[in-house]
């Protein structure tokens, strides 16, 4: 199961964001962006407690300001080859 997460973030906080969201596990991948969002986290869990638990950690990240949780499973197919 892989979901996206987009957040934004305190001004000149990303570099400190991506770091702490690279050491939670089921994070896969992490980019800053510009745009309406600063940051994308690629998550990948095996199911839906795992990625609540990762969202959990997520949202402890304390230079977030808000995040956006759109889960690609199951909604109109999957990303996932399994």
């Amino acid at each position: 199961m892989e979901s996206y997460i987009l957040l934004n973030c305190s001004p000149g906080s990303e570099k400190d964001v991506i770091t702490e969201a690279l050491s939670v596990k089921g994070v896969i991948e992490v980019n800053g962006v510009f745009g309406k969002y600063d940051v994308i986290v690629r998550v990948s869990c095996a199911d839906p407690n795992s990625l609540e638990s990762t969202v959990s950690q997520i949202r402890k990240i304390k230079v977030m300001s808000s995040h956006t949780l759109p889960v690609l499973y199951g909604q109109g197919g999957s990303i996932d080859r399994s």
